[in-house]
C-alpha cells in the first residue's frame, strides 16, 4: 500500500508534467495571440433590419422598436404587437411564437407591407 507522502509526491509530479506541458504548448515570449474579430464586428451597421427599424420608427410611431439580434420586437403600450425577421432561408410570410406573429421577410419591406401586415398582427 502506498503511503500519503507518496500521493502527495505523485500528485506534485502530475501537477508538473501538466504545468511543463502547457507551458511548452502556450505562446512564446514576445509572441501574441492573434484575436480575430467576431462576425458582428465586421456586420455592417446600416444592415436590413436598422433600415426596416427606421422604417418603423418614420411611419409608425406608436409602436415601440426594440431591436435585438436577428430581428425587431414591436410593442403597443407594453403589449406584443409583432416580431419582424429578414432572413432569405425562411419563406415570406406570417408564423406565431405563442400569442405573437412572426413576420419574415427577404429583405426591406415597403411601408404598404408593412401597414397591411402590422393590421393583421394586431
Amino acid at each position: 500500500m502506498i503511503d500519503g507522502i507518496w500521493w502527495l509526491v505523485i500528485l506534485f509530479a502530475v501537477i508538473a508534467v501538466l504545468w511543463l506541458l502547457a507551458k511548452a504548448r502556450g505562446a512564446k515570449a514576445g509572441e501574441k495571440h492573434s484575436h480575430k474579430p467576431s462576425a458582428k464586428a465586421n456586420k455592417p451597421i446600416n444592415d436590413s433590419l436598422q433600415k426596416t427599424s427606421a422604417l418603423l420608427k418614420q411611419y409608425f410611431p406608436d409602436y415601440r422598436v426594440n431591436r435585438k439580434a436577428n430581428h425587431l420586437l414591436l410593442s403597443k403600450q407594453d403589449k406584443k404587437i409583432a416580431m419582424i425577421t429578414i432572413d432569405k432561408k425562411i419563406d415570406v410570410g406570417q408564423r406565431r411564437l405563442g400569442d405573437v406573429p412572426v413576420i419574415n421577410y427577404h429583405r426591406v419591406p415597403s411601408r404598404a407591407q408593412l401597414t397591411a401586415n402590422l393590421q393583421d398582427a394586431e
